[in-house]
Protein backbone atom coordinates (compact mmCIF):
# COMPACT_ATOMS: atom_id res chain seq x y z
CA UNK A 1 0.00 0.00 0.00
CA UNK A 2 1.04 3.47 -0.43
CA UNK A 3 0.28 6.71 0.98
CA UNK A 4 -0.62 9.96 -0.24
CA UNK A 5 2.69 11.71 -1.20
CA UNK A 6 1.77 15.41 -2.08
CA UNK A 7 2.18 18.49 -0.11
CA UNK A 8 -1.01 19.17 1.37
CA UNK A 9 -2.69 21.40 4.38
CA UNK A 10 -5.52 21.77 6.22
CA UNK A 11 -6.54 24.45 9.03
CA UNK A 12 -9.41 24.71 11.36
CA UNK A 13 -10.61 26.43 14.43
CA UNK A 14 -12.02 24.85 17.07
CA UNK A 15 -14.46 26.01 19.82
CA UNK A 16 -13.77 25.30 23.39
CA UNK A 17 -16.26 23.09 23.97
CA UNK A 18 -17.06 19.17 23.99
CA UNK A 19 -17.58 19.38 19.87
CA UNK A 20 -13.95 20.15 19.12
CA UNK A 21 -12.84 16.90 19.50
CA UNK A 22 -15.43 15.19 17.05
CA UNK A 23 -14.86 18.10 14.39
CA UNK A 24 -11.25 17.34 14.56
CA UNK A 25 -11.59 13.97 13.92
CA UNK A 26 -14.52 14.50 11.19
CA UNK A 27 -11.49 17.00 9.65
CA UNK A 28 -8.90 14.80 9.48
CA UNK A 29 -10.37 11.77 8.07
CA UNK A 30 -12.26 14.15 5.17
CA UNK A 31 -8.46 15.14 4.62
CA UNK A 32 -6.91 12.27 4.63
CA UNK A 33 -9.31 10.81 2.25
CA UNK A 34 -9.68 13.66 -0.09
CA UNK A 35 -5.42 13.81 0.03
CA UNK A 36 -5.69 10.01 -0.99
CA UNK A 37 -8.44 9.90 -3.71
CA UNK A 38 -6.77 13.51 -5.87
CA UNK A 39 -3.92 10.89 -6.38
CA UNK A 40 -5.12 7.39 -6.86
CA UNK A 41 -3.29 6.22 -3.75
CA UNK A 42 -4.67 4.26 -1.02
CA UNK A 43 -3.86 4.85 2.73
CA UNK A 44 -3.34 2.46 5.29
CA UNK A 45 -6.77 2.13 7.36
CA UNK A 46 -4.03 1.93 10.34
CA UNK A 47 -2.76 4.97 9.63
CA UNK A 48 -5.84 6.78 9.17
CA UNK A 49 -7.19 5.22 12.24
CA UNK A 50 -4.18 6.38 14.09
CA UNK A 51 -4.08 9.81 13.02
CA UNK A 52 -7.67 10.20 14.17
CA UNK A 53 -6.30 8.81 17.76
CA UNK A 54 -3.96 11.15 17.83
CA UNK A 55 -6.02 14.40 16.88
CA UNK A 56 -8.50 13.56 19.19
CA UNK A 57 -6.59 12.78 22.31
CA UNK A 58 -4.72 16.04 21.46
CA UNK A 59 -7.53 17.83 21.18
CA UNK A 60 -9.51 16.90 23.64
CA UNK A 61 -6.73 17.77 25.75
CA UNK A 62 -6.50 21.12 24.45
CA UNK A 63 -10.47 21.78 25.44
CA UNK A 64 -10.12 20.30 29.01
CA UNK A 65 -6.86 21.88 30.50
CA UNK A 66 -7.20 25.30 28.85
CA UNK A 67 -10.00 28.33 28.60
CA UNK A 68 -9.66 28.97 25.35
CA UNK A 69 -9.77 28.38 21.22
CA UNK A 70 -7.73 25.82 20.03
CA UNK A 71 -6.94 25.12 16.18
CA UNK A 72 -5.91 22.08 14.19
CA UNK A 73 -3.23 22.20 11.18
CA UNK A 74 -2.57 19.13 9.14
CA UNK A 75 0.33 18.69 7.22
CA UNK A 76 0.72 15.60 4.36
CA UNK A 77 4.29 15.22 2.90
CA UNK A 78 6.31 12.62 1.88
CA UNK A 79 4.36 9.76 3.86
CA UNK A 80 4.12 11.48 6.92
CA UNK A 81 1.46 13.60 8.65
CA UNK A 82 2.17 16.44 10.59
CA UNK A 83 -0.39 17.36 13.48
CA UNK A 84 -0.25 20.89 14.94
CA UNK A 85 -2.62 21.42 17.91
CA UNK A 86 -2.27 25.33 19.16
CA UNK A 87 -4.17 26.08 22.19
CA UNK A 88 -3.80 29.24 25.45
CA UNK A 89 -2.11 27.41 27.66
CA UNK A 90 1.54 27.44 27.71
CA UNK A 91 1.35 24.46 30.01
CA UNK A 92 2.92 21.38 28.23
CA UNK A 93 0.71 18.22 28.33
CA UNK A 94 1.43 15.35 31.03
CA UNK A 95 1.66 12.26 30.55
CA UNK A 96 -0.42 10.61 33.72
CA UNK A 97 -0.02 6.86 35.02
CA UNK A 98 -3.24 5.43 32.77
CA UNK A 99 -6.28 4.16 35.02
CA UNK A 100 -8.16 1.08 34.26
CA UNK A 101 -10.94 2.78 35.97
CA UNK A 102 -11.63 4.74 33.36
CA UNK A 103 -10.57 7.78 34.85
CA UNK A 104 -8.07 8.76 32.05
CA UNK A 105 -3.99 8.72 31.71
CA UNK A 106 -3.85 6.84 27.90
CA UNK A 107 -4.07 9.66 25.84
CA UNK A 108 -0.10 10.89 25.86
CA UNK A 109 0.86 6.97 26.33
CA UNK A 110 -0.87 6.42 23.00
CA UNK A 111 0.68 9.70 21.34
CA UNK A 112 4.13 8.64 22.26
CA UNK A 113 3.60 4.96 21.14
CA UNK A 114 1.91 6.23 18.05
CA UNK A 115 3.90 9.01 17.03
CA UNK A 116 7.28 9.53 15.35
CA UNK A 117 8.21 12.39 17.27
CA UNK A 118 6.05 14.22 19.67
CA UNK A 119 7.12 18.01 20.64
CA UNK A 120 5.81 20.88 22.22
CA UNK A 121 6.45 24.48 21.41
CA UNK A 122 5.72 27.46 22.79
CA UNK A 123 3.65 30.02 21.11
CA UNK A 124 3.88 33.98 20.67
CA UNK A 125 0.86 34.52 22.29
CA UNK A 126 1.32 33.19 25.39
CA UNK A 127 -0.21 29.30 24.27
CA UNK A 128 1.63 26.38 22.53
CA UNK A 129 1.85 24.39 19.89
CA UNK A 130 1.83 20.54 20.28
CA UNK A 131 3.24 18.65 17.42
CA UNK A 132 3.15 15.13 16.56
CA UNK A 133 4.68 13.27 13.79
CA UNK A 134 2.42 10.02 12.06
CA UNK A 135 4.24 7.74 9.35
CA UNK A 136 1.12 6.61 6.98
CA UNK A 137 3.24 4.40 5.61
CA UNK A 138 5.04 2.09 7.94
CA UNK A 139 8.90 1.93 6.47
CA UNK A 140 9.22 -1.47 5.13
CA UNK A 141 5.91 -0.45 2.73
CA UNK A 142 4.16 -3.36 4.21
Amino acid sequence: MTAPNRNQRKHLDLPPDVRAASRARDATAHFLHDAAGEHGELLPRAAAENAALIVTELVTNAVRHTDGPCSLDLFLHEGLLDIDVTDTSPTPPETRPPHVTGTGGWGMVLIHHMARALTVQQTLGGGKRVHAVLTLVPEDGA
